[in-house]
C-alpha cells in the first residue's frame, strides 16, 4: 500500500510538472503575434518606402504581421517616449531610432531617458539624404544667393526642417553662423509638410530629407545643394556642402531599437530578419531609387555608435548652448 501511494504521488507530481512546463515551452517560440514598429515621422518619402518594404519581408520571414505605425510630432521623440514609458521588453513593440533621440535629453531640464541604457539597440539601417531646395521660379539660383539675401534681410528669408533641434536644423544653424546671416526657421512634423509649404509659397526654402525629390524630378523645385559625401548620380549638377567649401556632410543615421531589457535571443531573431529584409532585392530597389546611404550596423556596433555619438551630442549642445525649455 505504501509503495502504491508513493507511486501515485510521483505520477501526480510528474503530471503537475508537465502542466507547468507547457506554457513555458509555448512561450519559447518568438514571435507568435504581430510586431508593432513605431515611426516618429509622418508617412511618405524614402524612409517610409524602405521601412514598409522591409516590414512586409520581415513579416513573411517570421510568419507574423509587422504593423507600421506613424507617430509624428514632438520633434520626432514620440516613439522614444512610448518605448520608454509604455512598451514592454517582449519583442512586440519596436521603434525607428534617430539622432534626435540621442540629443534630446541634453536639450531640456525635464526628465527624459538615457540615450544608451534605456533602449535595446537592434540594427542601424540607413541615413537621410538631406538637401536644400527652392521653387523653380525662385530668385535664388544658388545656396549662396539664399545666404546673401538673408544677410540683406535678417530674419526674413525662411527655411523649413522636420523640427526644432533636429540634425538638419542644427546643420542649417551651423551654415548660417558661418555665413554670418540670420534666417527664419519654420519647423514642421516631417519633411513632406515642408514640401507642401514650399509648393504653397509659404516658405522660401526646404532644408530637409528628400521628400522634395519628386518635385525636383518634375522641375517644380530647384535643388541647391545635397548634404551627402559625394554628388548624386541622379542630380550631378547639385553641389555637395563640401563642394561649396563647408567641408561637411550630414546623413543622420537611423535604425531600430526595442525597449530596455529586450532579451538577447529576441535581438538576434529581429536583427537576422531585418538584415535579411534589407538585403532583399525589393529593399535594394528602394535604396537605389532614393539613393539612400548605406549605414548598416549590427546590434553591438550600433550600441557602440550610440555611446560615441551621445558623447558628441552632449558636447555639441553644450558648445552651442542649445535648449528647448
Amino acid at each position: 500500500m505504501t509503495q502504491l501511494i508513493a507511486r501515485r504521488r510521483a505520477l501526480l507530481a510528474g503530471g503537475a510538472a508537465a502542466v507547468l512546463a507547457r506554457p513555458a515551452f509555448g512561450q519559447a517560440r518568438y514571435p507568435n503575434r504581430p510586431i508593432r514598429i513605431i515611426t516618429p515621422w509622418p508617412p511618405g518619402g524614402s524612409l517610409d518606402a524602405l521601412q514598409r518594404t522591409m516590414f512586409e519581408i520581415v513579416g513573411r520571414d517570421l510568419g507574423v504581421s509587422v504593423l507600421s505605425e506613424n507617430m509624428p510630432g514632438a520633434r520626432g521623440t514620440r516613439a522614444a517616449i512610448f518605448l520608454t514609458q509604455q512598451a514592454q521588453p517582449d519583442g512586440y513593440t519596436l521603434a525607428h531610432h534617430h539622432l534626435s533621440i540621442l540629443r534630446h535629453p541634453f536639450l531640456t531640464r525635464q526628465p527624459t531617458w538615457d540615450p544608451v541604457t534605456d533602449f535595446t539597440y537592434i540594427m542601424q539601417l540607413s541615413g537621410f539624404l538631406f538637401g536644400t531646395v527652392v521653387r523653380n521660379d525662385s530668385r535664388y539660383r544658388t545656396l549662396a544667393d539664399v545666404f546673401a539675401a538673408a544677410r540683406a534681410r535678417p530674419g526674413q528669408v525662411s527655411f523649413s526642417t522636420s523640427g526644432i533641434a533636429t540634425t538638419n536644423h542644427l546643420a542649417m544653424e551651423d551654415l548660417t553662423a558661418r555665413e554670418r546671416c540670420e534666417m527664419l526657421h519654420v519647423p514642421f512634423r516631417g519633411a513632406q509638410e515642408g514640401v507642401t509649404a514650399l509648393l504653397g509659397r509659404q516658405i522660401d526654402m526646404v532644408a530637409d530629407a528628400q521628400a522634395w525629390r519628386p518635385q525636383v524630378e518634375t522641375g517644380e523645385f530647384r535643388l541647391l545643394s545635397v548634404w551627402t559625401r559625394t554628388r548624386l548620380p541622379s542630380f550631378p549638377e547639385a553641389p555637395t556642402l563640401t563642394d561649396l567649401g563647408y567641408n561637411m556632410s550630414v546623413t543622420s543615421p537611423y535604425g531600430f531599437v526595442g525597449p530596455k531589457g529586450l532579451p538577447p535571443e529576441m535581438v538576434d531573431t529581429l536583427h537576422r530578419s531585418l538584415r535579411k529584409a534589407l538585403q532583399d532585392e525589393a529593399s535594394q530597389a528602394v535604396i537605389r531609387r532614393w539613393e539612400m546611404p548605406d549605414e548598416y550596423l549590427g546590434p553591438a556596433e550600433y550600441l557602440a555608435f550610440a555611446q560615441e555619438r551621445t558623447a558628441y551630442e552632449r558636447a555639441t549642445v553644450a558648445r552651442l548652448r542649445l535648449s528647448i525649455d
